[in-house]
């Protein structure tokens, strides 16, 4: 289960960055910015379907967060930190929930939520972005969520049936 998990984690970690730049043209067309976060639906579907405890998922977060500010963002800290608090907050209100896939869409709905409004916040407060909290909801946090929960519909199921197949 770990291998698999491992392994899944850094393709998702280096299928962000592909599909970022394969799709730049329709992504990041101005004014909207759509960003997939293929790493953290990997990190939260997780959680949904593998015993947490045996991974050490948080601590794997803390890795993948400091291995994706050095890749993507090249300010070390922010994703460092977010990614483990997303995983941790999501894994509290999933366990709260009855567990199933709408509970899951409301969790990775909350969760992509938190950590684009974590990354806005911190860019904010160290001066690299100049954009409202306004322009921000529309062009941004919108259609990134868009994207992602577009990517959690196609992604549920056949990463629940990966998981299962491992367990037997």
């Amino acid at each position: 289960m770990t291998t698999v998990f491992i392994i899944g984690l850094f393709l998702a970690f280096f299928l962000d960055g592909s599909i970022s730049q394969m799709f730049s043209g329709v992504f990041y067309s101005y004014p909207n910015s759509m960003v997939p976060y293929l790493t953290m639906l990997w990190l939260i579907l997780t959680l949904y379907f593998v015993d947490f405890k045996k991974l050490h998922i948080e601590l794997w977060a803390a890795i993948i967060g400091f291995l994706f500010d050095m890749y993507y963002t090249g300010i070390l800290g922010i994703y460092l930190f977010a990614f483990p608090l997303v995983v941790y907050i999501c894994r509290k209100i999933y366990n709260a929930l009855p567990q199933n896939f709408l509970s899951g869409f409301l969790v990775y709905f909350l969760g992509i939520t938190i950590l684009v409004g974590l990354g806005y916040f911190a860019n904010d407060f160290i001066g690299l972005t100049n954009t409202s909290v306004s322009v921000f909801l529309v062009n941004i946090l919108a259609p990134t969520l868009a994207i992602n929960l577009i990517f959690f519909l196609i992604f549920y199921f056949p990463i629940d049936s990966l998981y299962m197949s491992r367990r037997r």
